[in-house]
């Protein structure tokens, strides 16, 4: 029974159950509450009819002695029923709306309640043996390689997954892409010194003589060039020669320097140890030392290597290249056609499928799995059961109340049928043994 505002008394569970709690109700709470409503109901109506039954029996007893019976049953399954609605009622609320110690239990004790269930969980549940005891129980490459094998599966990854990069593409700033670039191209590519590294690249190649093919392919383009198009060498000399020189003296000399540079090139050519291809090993070698060990050659090297990467025209090309990039990476990933989703899909079964049926890679797989799992759950338990913690912390006492009755009321309305019924035999079976024991006394 519950007291109302104006001081009348009320059956226990005549009062509405709780109100639509954390700002609403689902579809799911909302069948709860009528479900405990309903059971609410029954429990308050045995104990009313308990009620009348014992008005009645107590009235009629002295005319009808075996009343007594029925009076003790229905004395004995209202003491039950009023007990344990009492022991329910305290779960969740002060009884009457009189605060007697160690009632309201919930609401009093909301943020220890969530303190132990965040400990109980992070105890029982986020443990590296329980974690590792479930993965062994089945395998979770296989189960993910068997889905991502499936066509469909597949391209509704990729769609997925080209719909995610197009998004962060978008969002991203072609000004700001460009500095980032600019910015790593400059720490890493720009400001470290080229030419101590490139000359120990050029002394490796020369010792091993790798730069002989570069050598013999640069002689036999030109002797070929100079083969083909002999008009292109007449009068590179004779027309720097004074003007009163006979012309076929010009000739004579073209034709001499012509026939000498085509011999000198087939020379070259025939002989590995030529005096040019000496001089050329020499010279390289030289280069290479230089670049390595002299200052003033690094110096005027790296100056050259700035002067060109520093260039305007280099970063508008390199803004250029991103803005072209960008564009035709996203009209790849539009094309719901296109060869790159294509790959992507086609790249994603195969992964599926290997997962699927590779023993060995979905054990390394699993393997890799369980340890990143183990170490997720031993670093990070308390951090991730503290969120329990904290929401309960949270939450309003008097709304966290009315969800815990909502979910657990009803089965709590049972006890006060179970307890209306065996007060009930109680009371009839107390009675019989006194009756029949104390008038022997």
């Amino acid at each position: 029974m519950t007291a109302t505002p104006t001081g009348s008394i009320q059956a226990p569970d005549q009062a509405s159950g709780p109100r639509a709690p954390f700002g609403g109700l689902s579809a799911a709470d909302a069948d709860r509450l009528r479900g405990l409503r309903a059971m609410k109901r029954l429990a308050s109506g045995l104990l009313i009819l308990m009620a009348l039954i014992f008005a009645v029996a107590f009235a009629l007893q002295s005319r009808y002695p075996w009343l007594e019976y029925v009076r003790a049953t229905a004395e004995g399954g209202m003491v039950g029923a009023l007990a344990d609605w009492f022991a329910v009622t305290a779960l969740f609320r002060h009884p009457l709306g009189i605060p007697i110690p160690h009632t309201a239990i919930i609401p009093k004790r909301k943020d220890e309640i969530g303190v132990s269930l965040g400990e109980f969980v992070e105890t029982n549940f986020l443990s590296e043996d329980v974690i590792r005891e479930k993965l062994s129980t089945f395998s979770v490459s296989e189960k993910l390689g068997g889905w991502l094998r499936e066509p469909q599966n597949a391209e509704r990854l990729t769609a997925e997954a080209t719909v995610a990069v197009r998004g962060l593409l978008e969002t991203l700033s072609d000004d700001d892409v460009r500095e980032v670039v600019e910015s790593l191209a400059t720490t890493h590519l720009v400001n470290p010194e080229w030419a101590p590294n490139i000359g120990r690249w050029a002394e490796h190649i020369i010792q091993a003589g790798a730069h002989h093919d570069a050598v013999d392919l640069l002689v036999d383009r030109t002797s070929e060039w100079l083969t083909q198009n002999p008009q292109a060498f007449a009068k590179l000399v004779s027309s720097r020669l004074p003007g009163w020189v006979p012309s076929f003296v010009d000739r004579l000399v073209d034709d001499k320097l012509y026939r000498e540079a085509v011999s000198f090139l087939q020379a070259v050519r025939a002989d590995p140890d030529h005096q040019l291809r000496i001089a050329l090993d020499r010279y390289l070698t030289e280069l290479s030392g230089q670049l390595q060990h002299d200052p003033e050659t690094i110096a005027r090297f790296e100056n050259a290597k700035h002067g060109i990467l520093d260039s305007p025209r280099v970063r508008e090309l390199a803004g250029k290249t991103w803005s072209a990039a960008k564009a035709a990476f996203v009209d790849a990933l539009d094309a719901p056609d296109s060869v790159l989703r294509a790959r992507i899909a086609s790249t994603i079964a195969d992964v599926g499928t290997r997962l699927a049926t590779d023993r060995t890679l979905s054990a390394r797989v699993d393997g890799r799995v369980s340890d990143a799992l183990g170490y997720v759950v031993t670093r990070y338990r308390h951090d991730i059961a503290s969120i329990i913690t904290d929401t309960v912390e949270r939450w309003d006492a008097r709304e966290t109340t009315e969800k815990i009755e909502l979910l657990v009321g009803r089965d709590l309305q049972f006890i006060r049928l179970n307890g209306t019924i065996v007060g009930a035999l109680a009371g009839l079976a107390i009675f019989t043994v006194a009756h029949l024991l104390l008038p022997t006394l």
